[in-house]
């Protein structure tokens, strides 16, 4: 048994530890300013809502998420056309085999469009084409414009919380076209056929062009094009919602004739490595508490050496959970008695279920808004959902069902869910 002092010290201990569990469950989370990007991130810089939102604002047929390398996906997918790789990071540094693997991708007829304060210097030596960003977050607030004056310019938003401000320093006047600016002045003679309307350029030594203020630029690329824009942050959550949604809509109104979007998810700030079993427990906060609970237990009964002793506490089994058993005997009696019409509905019925709460579908009308909206969020094939779906409207206007009707609906369900 433990002594008085003894007793006093666990107590104050516990104590202890109490008030700073509790401290820290009622302490407000600090927001996370942090450039993340990742499509499951809804952080204010993460990219969560502008993934979702992808749908309406391009509308194309389908869309990809490249969760490989993008010389690696292009390798085995060398065939498409009139789609477009979407890059949003803080940083896109791209090597010289990503890079002429994009190159390739523009010339079949697609478009690359890249949102970053920087493309490395893969990018730069073979276009001509670099960006300057200052370091840190900018104290001034950024007003974005674009020289096309029939977009609209009065419903952009202002950028002036956690923006990094990039503009281009070298870019090719001889392909490129200017789309979009900071801030700029009068426009120089001789060169208007450069921009989608007025700008004012800084010739080089080499022929090439140097901007202040331009952030947005397209180049084209043998029957595709290239897009550069050097404001990710307007594709962050924080900047896509209560109508600030206006400025991406509009950079990305440059993007035409697309089917098929191809939605970057490697090269992104946020992207989670875990290498080993500590650096996963430190990276989740619950672990974290739970790691540094079972340290001070571990501690406390070091030092008070585990002295309380009781006796053996009876080992009580709990009680065995036969609800798959029980679910197993009523469908051999359903199935024995051949009221397969009865099994299939309930099928249905379990499935579409599931979809209302795993996916919040509205399973009211099985049309081809659904079964697009099931096919992206469930992450099968636009086919496969497409039979499945005719499966279940083809059975519930049945009235009278067979075993391999049964088995069929059973099968395609199953292979879905998988």
């Amino acid at each position: 048994m433990l002594d008085k002092r003894s007793k006093k010290i666990v107590y104050l201990c516990g104590i202890f530890i109490l008030v700073l569990i509790i401290t820290e469950v009622i302490r407000p989370k600090p927001i996370d300013w942090t450039p993340n990007y990742t499509i499951e991130s809804k952080k204010p810089l993460g990219g969560y809502i502008f993934y979702e939102e992808l749908e309406h604002l391009l509308k194309p047929d389908s869309i990809i998420k490249v969760q490989l390398d993008p010389f690696e996906y292009l390798m085995l997918d060398s065939t498409t056309v009139n789609a477009t790789y979407i890059f949003v990071n803080d940083f896109i540094t791209l090597d010289e085999q990503q890079t002429n693997k994009l190159l390739d991708f523009a010339h079949r007829g697609n478009t690359v469009f890249l949102s970053g304060h920087s493309f490395g210097y893969a990018i730069s030596d073979t276009l001509n084409v670099a960006a300057y960003s200052e370091f840190g977050a900018t104290l001034d607030p950024i007003i974005p414009q674009f020289f096309d004056k029939r977009l609209s310019q009065d419903s952009l938003p202002i950028f002036e919380k956690a923006v990094r401000k990039a503009t281009f320093d070298l870019i090719d006047t001889l392909h490129t076209t200017a789309i979009g600016h900071f801030n700029l002045e009068t426009p120089s003679e001789g060169i208007d056929e450069f921009f989608e309307d007025d700008a004012t350029l800084i010739e080089d030594t080499e022929g090439y062009t140097m901007l202040d203020e331009l952030n947005y630029i397209k180049l084209p690329v043998g029957e595709g094009q290239l897009l550069f824009h050097t404001l990710p942050e307007a594709f962050s959550n924080y900047y896509m919602l209560d109508g600030a949604e206006q400025y991406a809509a509009n950079v990305l109104s440059h993007i035409t004739h697309t089917e098929t979007i191809l939605y970057d998810t490697h090269i992104k700030s946020g992207k989670k490595f875990v290498d080993s079993n500590m650096r996963f427990i430190f990276s989740q906060a619950p672990l974290t508490w739970a790691y540094y609970l079972l340290m001070g237990g571990i501690i406390l009964f070091v030092i008070f050496k585990g002295k309380r002793e009781q006796r053996i506490i009876e080992v009580l089994e709990p009680l065995e959970n036969t609800s798959i058993e029980f679910t197993k005997t009523i469908g051999d009696l359903y199935f024995q008695h051949k009221d397969f019409g009865n099994l299939i509905a309930k099928k249905i019925t379990f499935f579409l279920d599931h979809v209302r709460t795993a996916y919040f579908l509205d399973t009211n009308e099985l049309n081809q808004d659904f079964i697009k909206k099931l096919g992206l969020k469930s992450g099968n094939s636009l086919d496969d959902t497409q039979k499945l779906i005719a499966k279940i409207k083809e059975l519930k206007s049945k009235t009278f069902h067979t075993e391999a009707d049964l088995i069929e609906i059973n099968t395609l369900i199953d292979t879905y869910r998988s």
